[in-house]
């Protein structure tokens, strides 16, 4: 984010510390930041010896073919995804969409973007869909945000067990076209179980998407 455009969103102030900033976080809140390093499984971009698919998905393979996530979900992370998506800083969805970008490899060819759509009871409920405000600053030029659409009002799935996540977002969503061979992003802010990810995934490849792959800004582990 340019420095003057930083400095007229938050005030010349760090957004966590609240010290002087020339971007949105200070120098050394940024480099708190728990960014993903090492090597994860390239499907579902969780720790895996030398960067292998991990076990669980060589037993029980997810819809989705490939993951790539910015930042573990740890403070300070979570700080700003959740002020980003609770409280309306939309400020904030150019810095998480910048590092996002960063980490999306430079041959990943995409057809469209999908932001996890949002029911129309919650978007109205929240008055924006966060994994919208971040693909703006990601691949605004390839948003599609017609393909893909929610249906009804499931409830929301943190603090659900993983078996009920799944069964929550069981055809919670639908395609309205044919995605004949098409290679489709799906971002989302958060990546937690990834059913909501997988249902997507299984709706898109229903509907002929030849490849599915997740970009999210955070990605929790089993042992945060």
């Amino acid at each position: 984010m340019h420095a003057k455009l930083a400095a007229a969103l938050f005030g010349g102030t760090c957004f966590l510390c609240r010290g002087a900033a020339r971007a949105p976080l200070c120098t050394g809140c940024d480099a708190d930041l728990p960014r993903l390093a090492g090597p994860l499984c390239p499907r579902c971009a969780l720790e895996s010896p030398s960067g292998e698919l991990c076990g669980r998905c060589l037993a029980e393979a997810p819809h989705y073919d490939a993951t790539v996530a910015a930042l573990a979900y740890r403070f300070p992370a979570d700080a700003l995804v959740h002020a980003l998506k609770f409280r309306g800083e939309l400020a904030l969805a150019a810095l998480l969409g910048e590092m996002l970008l960063q980490k999306i490899p430079s041959g990943e060819a995409v057809d469209c973007v999908i932001p996890v759509p949002l029911s129309a009871a919650r978007l109205r409920e929240r008055g924006y869909n966060q994994a919208l405000e971040i693909a703006r600053h990601v691949k605004p030029g390839m948003i599609d945000l017609s393909a893909c659409v929610r249906q009804g009002n499931a409830p929301p799935q943190t603090g659900l067990p993983l078996d009920e996540r799944h069964r929550n977002v069981r055809g919670a969503f639908r395609c309205t076209r044919s995605l004949d061979g098409a290679r489709v992003a799906v971002l989302d802010d958060v990546m937690t179980t990834g059913a909501t990810l997988d249902e997507i995934a299984r709706t898109l490849k229903h509907s002929g998407a030849a490849r599915v792959v997740n970009w999210v800004v955070a990605r929790t582990f089993p042992n945060d």
